[in-house]
């Protein structure tokens, strides 16, 4: 079984270097962690995905597409909204979700290639 790790040390210290002077500090990796996470749950993924097909969704609608409880499509929204990917609005006693730009932008990349389909 092959191993994940070098058998010598063959540091490049030059790049290494130069990587390192420049590399992604641990906040904006906390930030862009949290970002990518809002979309690793399949939950989170359906829901993302049906937002973006449809354009705005309300908590109900999306309750019944995921056939899941409304307070679990909630919390899962939260974490959408959270992360800055998805955004809500009150209509009346309707909360309606709709994807950020970033939230489309990261659902194709995530949807890409995949057998399922992305919103255009």
């Amino acid at each position: 079984m092959p191993s994940d790790r070098c058998e010598l040390l063959c540091l490049d210290l030059s790049k290494a270097e130069a990587l390192r002077t420049h590399r992604l500090e641990r906040g904006p990796a906390v930030n862009a962690a949290l970002k990518a996470g809002a979309l690793a749950d399949p939950t989170r993924l359906m829901l993302a995905a049906a937002i973006g097909e449809a354009e705005e969704l309300c908590v109900c609608d999306l309750s019944w597409i995921a056939e899941r409880a409304e307070n679990l499509v909630s919390h899962h929204l939260r974490q959408l909204r959270v992360a800055g990917l998805a955004s809500s609005r009150r209509n009346g006693k309707m909360v309606l979700y709709s994807l950020t730009p970033l939230g489309q932008a990261m659902l194709r990349v995530v949807l890409e290639g995949d057998a399922a389909r992305a919103p255009a």
